[in-house]
């Protein structure tokens, strides 16, 4: 009886721990609004943290959602992404467009235009949603050509205007920010019935938005968000690498990093350091350019130019081919890019310091390596060159001679007596030096000469 008793004991116990966390948890929910905060552009992993944050606060049965926007803009198909989770959603979905001087550009307001509430701070701006280009399946942009650009801006329209419709807000102003790429103020957005109401902090959105009706389902429900505790998701540190190497600068330098690393490392086998740090540089570089508009005519040229600061090393062109590679390098960093966006552009600032330390460190490298092949041999055999000693016997053709605290086979043109001063001057086969006598001669054959 006792085992029996203990062991309802320790299963009533498990059975707790297991509960109270879930209640904990769905009581928090209800007295809170899980929010996010996006203050870059829109790419993949913006929109996988977006959505795993609201899948959350569905599970949590928060009373709503928060996402507070600040961007320039981002890809269509992360947009379209976090649109579709939003439309989705259990709970209301609320963007706020703030802190005051923030902006919802492209994405950015048509992720808005979904939202069950959209409101805004006083001195920022929404619109700006003309698509520019089309990405390709390489993960380029190619051009539009008339024909193009019209079923891209009419499926945009078209997109555009259901949500504005589903959502109650103004289809004509859905449409004229993608027709014309008007961008609206705060305001002006409110008096166009495209938000629902412009706030000035978090607390006061929240408290005038308590009571508003959304739709679910086909049923009016209340919002009540008044007095509710935000609860912020933040990112992981695998989404906030990868949401920094998106950024094409760091891209760009990561890209640099990891051709000097390895180029360091080919030339210096062993180092092993470089070679690593390069190898890591490249991965991350890639991994962020695969979510940019890549031009790969500038990655070939970047590529090119690490082709000519190598052979600048093998084939004398007196800087020509230094002159070419850093005229490639530019180039190609300028055209890297292709996204006409600015988020979407690198730096001239990063580009111009890149370059500099980039070819710096090439022609830096090379001037040393050239330096060290012109540099006289001071080890080993060839290093004996040029050497002086003194003959230790009579020679004339082959004898001996010590030279560098060593007794050597020698050679010479010259009648070499014991004594004289001789000097390397070359070497021959079975390890026998090749002298000359030089001005100083032993006293016996200066009697001779006499």
């Amino acid at each position: 009886m006792k085992k029996s008793a203990r062991l309802c004991f320790f299963l009533s116990l498990m059975l707790l721990g297991l509960l109270l966390p879930a209640v904990s948890l769905l009581s928090a929910g209800e007295d809170t609004i899980r929010a996010v905060r996006v203050d870059s552009s829109i790419n993949p992993v913006v929109a996988e943290f977006i959505g795993k944050e609201l899948h959350l606060a569905n599970d949590e049965g928060a009373a709503a959602f928060l996402l507070e926007l600040d961007t320039p803009g981002g890809l269509d198909t992360s947009m379209r992404e976090i649109v579709k989770t939003i439309l989705a959603s259990r709970i209301p979905v609320i963007v706020y467009v703030y802190p005051p001087g923030a902006r919802a550009a492209s994405a950015g307001a048509i992720i808005t235009l979904a939202a069950d509430f959209a409101a805004m701070a006083p001195s920022t701006n929404l619109g700006a949603a003309t698509p520019v280009a089309i990405g390709g399946g390489s993960g380029g942009q190619e051009k539009m050509d008339e024909t193009m650009k019209a079923k891209v801006v009419n499926d945009a329209v078209a997109y555009a205007k259901s949500i504005a419709r589903q959502k109650g807000r103004n289809e004509e102003w859905a449409e004229q920010i993608i027709r014309e790429s008007i961008s609206t103020p705060a305001e002006e957005a409110l008096e166009l019935k495209v938000i629902d109401l412009v706030a000035g902090n978090e607390r006061e959105l929240l408290d005038r938005l308590d009571g508003r009706r959304y739709i679910r389902d086909g049923e009016a429900l209340a919002l009540s968000s008044a007095g509710k505790r935000l609860v912020f998701g933040e990112m992981n540190w695998r989404q906030k690498i990868l949401n920094t190497i998106s950024n094409p600068n760091v891209a760009y330098m990561l890209l640099m990093l990891g051709i000097m690393g390895i180029f360091f490392e080919i030339s210096q086998p062993g180092v092993i350091l470089p070679g690593a740090v390069g190898a890591l540089a490249l991965l991350l570089a890639f991994i962020g350019l695969q979510m940019l508009p890549v031009n790969y005519v500038g990655v070939l040229l970047i590529l090119l130019a690490v082709v000519l600061f190598v052979l600048e090393v093998k084939v004398v062109s007196y800087g020509m081919l230094s002159v070419g590679g850093i005229i490639s390098l530019v180039m190609g960093s300028l055209v890297l890019i292709e996204g006409s966006e600015p988020y979407q552009q690198i730096s001239l600032a990063v580009i111009i310091a890149s370059v500099s330390v980039f070819s710096g460190f090439f022609l830096f490298a090379l001037y040393f390596v050239i330096r060290t092949q012109k540099t006289r041999t001071v080890s080993g055999f060839e290093g004996m060159v040029g050497e002086r000693g003194e003959a230790v016997t009579d020679f004339d053709g082959e004898g001996k001679v010590f030279v560098h605290s060593e007794y050597w086979t020698a050679v010479s043109p010259d009648r070499i007596r014991k004594g004289d001063e001789i000097e390397v001057v070359g070497k021959l086969a079975r390890m026998r030096l090749e002298v000359r006598r030089t001005g100083n001669v032993s006293d016996s054959d200066a009697k001779e000469e006499q």
